[in-house]
């Protein structure tokens, strides 16, 4: 009983987590500055939060050698390339856009990952990665520099590409270092990284943008982290995965509730298409 009680809170939590994940992108929209003071002030608001939270629990932050402190830094600096991106694909398009086409990195994952573990590249990987391409090609409008929804687009893909680069490096990471301290070490560097952007970017901060920035750091993003990686305890990997891609569904209601952005037929089926794909890949990788 006690089991199935600590089960259900557990996929509780999960969900809980990730609507956090998915409020992140609709509570960006109402921050005025740009995509890179965003992403600057998200990783900042984390890191110090998760930081503390290593400092009250006496977590170990030593890495076990020169290799990986390399690793982690270079996985951070990515992670700085997938923040601004992210945040640069929904404001020139919208959330819906920015979190469709963040959902297609088992694309990428498809090429890569055979390459960087020397694993062989399946025929059904293939197939899946081709119909990725076509959910995407459905979703596109027209293909014009011109079209807010095909930069959104462009911007999203390569927020989709830097995010499957880090799913490997973290493969390597998550069997050697507890999850809070890599997202420690992702996070600082990425702050370290945009911080030269303070002095770069012009930008007018409003008490809005401020709160809003300090909401997706702390809560949307160390908090929610914190309370996905322990609610995975007692839950299997399968139904973690489902509950995982659920992240671009939450944000596109959000979107549709708070900022009335009302997806197009084309959005709805080509998003269809790639969550599907992606939700079956996850599912995969878990059997």
């Amino acid at each position: 009983m006690n089991t199935k009680h600590t089960f259900n809170k557990n996929i509780l939590f999960l969900h809980i987590a990730v609507m956090l994940f998915g409020l992140s992108g609709v509570v960006a929209q109402f921050v005025k500055v740009s995509a890179v003071m965003v992403a600057l002030g998200r990783v900042v608001c984390s890191s110090l939060l998760l930081f503390l939270i290593a400092v009250v629990k006496k977590d170990s932050l030593k890495l076990s050698s020169r290799k990986d402190y390399g690793l982690i830094v270079m996985t951070g600096i990515v992670m700085a390339v997938h923040w601004t991106t992210f945040f640069q694909s929904i404001q020139v398009s919208s959330v819906a856009i920015g979190t469709i086409t963040f959902s297609t990195f088992p694309l990428f994952l498809t090429f890569i990952e055979p390459f960087v573990f020397h694993e062989k590249l399946k025929k059904q990987s293939i197939f899946t990665a081709a119909v990725l391409f076509i959910g995407v090609l459905i979703t596109i409008p027209e293909f014009s520099m011109e079209n807010n929804t095909t930069v959104g687009i462009i911007w999203g893909m390569l927020c989709s590409f830097t995010y499957a680069v880090m799913t490997l490096a973290n493969r390597y990471f998550s069997a050697r270092y507890a999850g809070r301290i890599i997202c420690l070490y992702e996070q600082g560097t990425a702050a370290v990284v945009l911080l030269p952007a303070l002095f770069i970017v012009k930008a007018s901060w409003q008490a809005q943008d401020i709160a809003g920035v300090a909401f997706v750091g702390f809560i949307c993003t160390a908090f929610a982290y914190s309370l996905y990686v322990s609610a995975q305890k007692n839950v299997r990997a399968q139904t973690a995965g489902i509950i995982s891609g659920m992240e671009t569904v939450y944000g596109i209601v959000y979107a549709l509730l708070f900022l009335g952005e009302v997806p197009s037929v084309r959005e709805l089926v080509g998003g269809a298409v790639i969550l599907g794909v992606a939700m079956y890949s996850s599912l995969k990788t878990t059997e």
